[in-house]
């Protein structure tokens, strides 16, 4: 499998959980919000899906 290109790491600085509002973190194909590791955003073709479940 091909590794997931990184994100812009200005971009990253200002992408905030939608839920929760912390920093987010790439890992893989994944954004991880950094004060709760469970909540996951995929990252579908280079494009962060911060969409909150239920």
């Amino acid at each position: 499998m091909p590794a997931s290109p990184q994100l812009d790491p200005a971009v990253l600085e200002i992408l905030r959980c939608p839920v929760t509002g912390s920093r987010l973190t790439q890992e893989g194909s994944e954004l991880v919000t950094v004060d709760d590791p469970a909540r996951r955003y995929p990252i579908d073709q280079g494009v962060p899906k911060l969409l909150p479940n239920g």
